[in-house]
């Protein structure tokens, strides 16, 4: 099953900037508070495991623990900016407030400990209709924080299939670009825009184009449209076993390795190779095959019409 991520739309549409390893923490945080079972409270001190980042993300096992640790010291420094309206008069405010306000290491362990601030956690954990929630896998593959964040304000407008406008400034900062970097357009539509809608069209479930507004000659502001790819045809049950080739099985078996929702299924200590040979097994067993049949799907497999 894939790992469901929710947060406030008040959170996705915050000015903030993360780097593309603290806001995986962040986004595994919020998994393991939900997969606990306890939810996320002021007093919750979550732990991360190294392992997960591994897996989730494609990181070599040895380095992952230190990504996590130094996110986690990044992480302790950073604040966010969430607007909101006064309840008594209905103006706009604006809020400061720090991610977290307490870090641990377990070394030996490989475990990250974080608490998110009394402020955040509202932000995170209210289930209300204004939510926006994606399963982590659709991001997993992004390797772009900016990628990341237009990702997030994409899918909080999922049932208009488009964006308000951003003004440029305003974009900046929810995009998480620091005022020094990218101040030519040239070199923001390029380093930012551009290189973000690449990967979101390449390794997300949608696919998102954008369109500038000008005031006179200069761009001052932009939009986006979006649209959802179209799911893979699933083979279905009445497909049953189906006899693969050995070059099949052999491409198979490894893309479907990689594949970060099946990451939580390899055995701990085995890589990335022998959880392949493991699935390869799997491909030409008959009471095994069917588990793999909608990641083949989705990995562009296609039977052919005979069934073994």
């Amino acid at each position: 099953m894939s790992e469901l991520v929710v947060k406030d739309t008040a959170l996705i549409n915050a000015s903030y900037t993360l780097d593309l390893a603290e806001q995986r923490l962040i986004l595994l945080a919020i998994i393991e508070a939900r997969n606990s079972g306890q939810g996320i409270t002021h007093d919750s001190l979550l732990k991360i495991h190294a392992s997960s980042y591994a897996k989730q993300f494609g990181v070599n096992d040895k380095t992952a623990y230190t990504v996590v640790k130094d996110a986690s010291k990044g992480l302790f420094d950073r604040y966010v900016t969430y607007h909101d309206k006064n309840p008594k008069n209905g103006k706009d405010r604006s809020f400061h407030c720090r991610w977290v306000d307490k870090i641990g290491v377990e070394p030996d362990s490989g475990i990250v400990y974080m608490r998110f601030t009394s402020d955040v956690v509202p932000l995170i954990t209210r289930l209300e209709s204004h939510f926006t929630s994606y399963e982590i896998e659709k991001v997993a593959n992004l390797s772009s924080s900016y990628a990341i964040r237009l990702y997030e304000l994409c899918v909080a407008w999922r049932e208009q299939g488009f964006t308000q406008r951003y003004k440029i400034d305003d974009l900046r900062q929810k995009l998480g670009v620091e005022p020094e970097k990218y101040k030519e357009m040239y070199n923001f539509k390029i380093r930012v825009i551009d290189l973000a809608i690449k990967q979101i069209n390449e390794h997300t479930d949608i696919t998102v184009n954008y369109e500038q507004h000008k005031t006179g000659r200069t761009i001052t502001a932009m939009s986006f449209k979006f649209k959802q790819k179209k799911v893979p045809e699933q083979i279905t049950k009445d497909d049953a076993f189906i006899k693969m080739t050995d070059s099949q099985v052999k491409t198979f078996s490894a893309k479907l390795a990689a594949l970060p929702e099946l990451g939580s299924n390899a055995p701990i200590g085995k890589s990335t190779a022998e959880f392949a040979a493991i699935i390869a097994s799997d491909l030409v067993d008959k009471n095994k095959q069917m588990r793999y049949m909608p990641y083949l799907a989705k990995l562009g497999y296609q039977p052919k019409k005979h069934k073994a």
